[in-house]
């Protein structure tokens, strides 16, 4: 029997079969148990089999790869559309063998025993680390409610534990102390555990080459380079690092209509765990920026400069979008043309920070109260962060300044002014 496509749905003991011929009709319908499937499949020709990504399904599909069968992966999310009606085993087999044969559709690589053993380790390791932080939480609320407080940090409860169980002036009764000693074992023995662990990690980094290619990126250790060729493998699944970037969930969600296109926050798919140790490998890097190399040191200190004074002067409703420019919330019914309360300015350098100069507008042109007066021209254009002959955002402000006698009226620049976005680069103005 020759078929076209075959999509399983797998299950813990039973497993539901449809197979598709070239024209897309059912023309089988079955089902086995795991060893029966085997045997049914061993002498099947067939172009494709599709199964859900889930549990189990990488074991069954290195199987069937020994079988000289072409097996793929769907994640579940891109089944559920080819879904007609109601729900049942076969229903959802008839869709992931109509989905397997999409051209476009996204596949997710067999897992090699190597990547298995690896991503088994992280995540038990993981559970280590959640068992001790609920460990730690339980002896807190136990001494607090006897009326003993410490200090936050993991490291300071350890410290001081042994004295408050050897102290016989505490108030704890001879139950809560046994409660408190058991505790403390099971926190060495997870300890010790989390050791092991760490052990088994970095013997694996050290062994990989590819782990030692990731380890020489800054910001990237043992844990995250053996995290991330577990997950990924060889990385051939993507054709591009934004590729790898959008499905960690580090990018911009994107809902836009009309040919307007409106970004959100990160989408924050994929891989959390995996999402996690990027950002921490972050945040260690931006930390220790001065031990960074020097094109790297520059970079992340115009960066850090750029992101605080975007954070202290665009306020609340801001936004920024995948190249790192503001893109502000409409409020209070303003309309696009009242764009001095929040705007940045690409400087030379190409990094954008906002304009003390907007800034200053703001609360000169909307801020104005009874209790503030209006700052003085020269207060308004002093502390410029970018420069005059190359901000084109300047530039209008300047005349408009100097044209209205003090009273600054900010307007979109349009393609017929001499600062328009082909010759300025780009002007943001967010309302």
């Amino acid at each position: 029997m020759e078929l076209h496509a075959i999509g399983i749905d797998l299950g813990k003991t039973v497993f539901h079969l449809v197979g598709l011929n070239r024209s897309g009709e059912v023309v089988v319908r079955k089902k086995f148990s795991r060893i029966q499937l085997l045997r049914f499949t061993a002498n099947l020709h067939v172009d494709l089999i599709g199964m859900e990504a889930c549990a189990g399904s990488h074991f069954l599909g290195k199987a069937l790869r020994e079988q000289s069968h072409e097996v793929r992966l769907i994640p579940a999310q891109y089944v559920k559309p080819f879904v007609k009606t109601n729900k049942s085993d076969y229903i959802d087999a008839e869709a992931i063998a109509e989905a397997v044969g999409r051209p476009t559709m996204r596949f997710v690589p067999v897992k090699t025993d190597e990547q298995l053993d690896m991503q088994s380790l992280h995540r038990v390791r993981e559970r280590w680390i959640m068992r001790r932080t609920a460990v730690v939480n339980q002896i807190r609320g136990l001494l607090l409610e006897r009326g003993i407080t410490l200090r936050k940090g993991r490291c300071h409860l350890d410290a001081a534990l042994p004295g408050i169980l050897e102290d016989a002036t505490t108030t704890l009764s001879g139950a809560v102390r046994f409660l408190l000693v058991e505790l403390k074992l099971e926190l060495a023995q997870l300890a010790m555990h989390l050791e092991q662990a760490e052990a088994l990690i970095q013997k694996a980094a050290e062994e990989s080459e590819a782990c030692q290619r990731l380890d020489a990126i800054p910001g990237i250790g043992p844990l995250t380079a053996t995290a991330l060729i577990a997950a990924i493998g060889n990385g051939a699944a993507f054709k591009k690092g934004r590729e790898f970037a959008a499905w960690v969930g580090l990018v911009p969600r994107e809902h836009s209509t009309g040919g307007k296109q409106k970004l959100l926050g990160i989408s924050k798919r994929g891989n959390p765990y995996l999402r996690k140790l990027f950002v921490q490998g972050a945040r260690a890097v931006l930390q220790f920026r001065e031990k960074q190399s020097s094109g790297l040191r520059t970079w992340l200190a115009a960066t850090h400069i750029a992101n605080t004074l975007q954070r202290r002067r665009c306020g609340a409703g801001q936004q920024a979008g995948p190249d790192g420019l503001g893109r502000a919330r409409q409020g209070r019914g303003l309309s696009a043309s009242d764009t001095g309360r929040r705007c940045s300015c690409l400087t030379a350098e190409k990094v954008m920070i906002s304009c003390q100069v907007c800034w200053r507008t703001t609360r000169w042109h909307y801020g104005r109260t009874r209790r503030s007066q209006n700052p003085k021209p020269e207060e308004v254009f002093r502390d410029c962060v970018t420069k005059w002959d190359q901000s084109a955002a300047h530039s209008i402000l300047a005349r408009s300044f100097h044209s209205n006698k003090g009273r600054i009226h900010l307007r979109r620049p349009n393609r017929q002014s001499h600062f328009s976005l082909a010759t300025r680069r780009r002007t943001i103005h967010s309302g």
